[in-house]
């Protein structure tokens, strides 16, 4: 697939969970990856229908690079950490690439920090 392709790819990703449901069996139409897939099962748990919001994409070869933010609240236990029912805006940056029309592999990186702080767990 061409680079513009894969942005659109991951566009079509996004919206198809963003502020929705994330059951596994959707997830997997996408994600070949199994940590991602594990990944966004663990998130939808502590944050049910959380939303990924794309402020920026780059893409080179068959790697797409997605910086922006998720936001959710926090009803489901979160690494320990039990529902706040707090609202949490977190930025983030996930680095996919892709492979036969799925998501083969991704890196995900995320601000805890501030996640901690407005979970109420960590002072700011």
């Amino acid at each position: 697939m061409s680079i513009e392709e894969n942005k659109a790819f991951i566009h079509r990703y996004l919206d198809a969970f963003s502020g929705k449901d994330k059951p596994k069996e959707k997830l997997e139409q996408f994600i070949a990856d199994p940590e991602l897939i594990q990944h966004g099962l663990a998130a939808e748990a502590a944050f049910p229908k959380y939303e990924l919001i794309a402020d920026e994409m780059v893409a080179e070869g068959d790697r797409v690079c997605m910086i922006g933010r998720m936001r959710g609240v926090h009803t489901g236990d979160f690494n320990g950490i039990p529902p706040t029912v707090k609202q949490v805006d977190c930025p983030l940056a996930v680095i996919y690439r892709l492979a036969e029309g799925k998501i083969a592999e991704s890196w995900v990186y995320t601000d805890r920090m501030t996640m901690l702080e407005q979970l109420g767990v960590m002072p700011g």
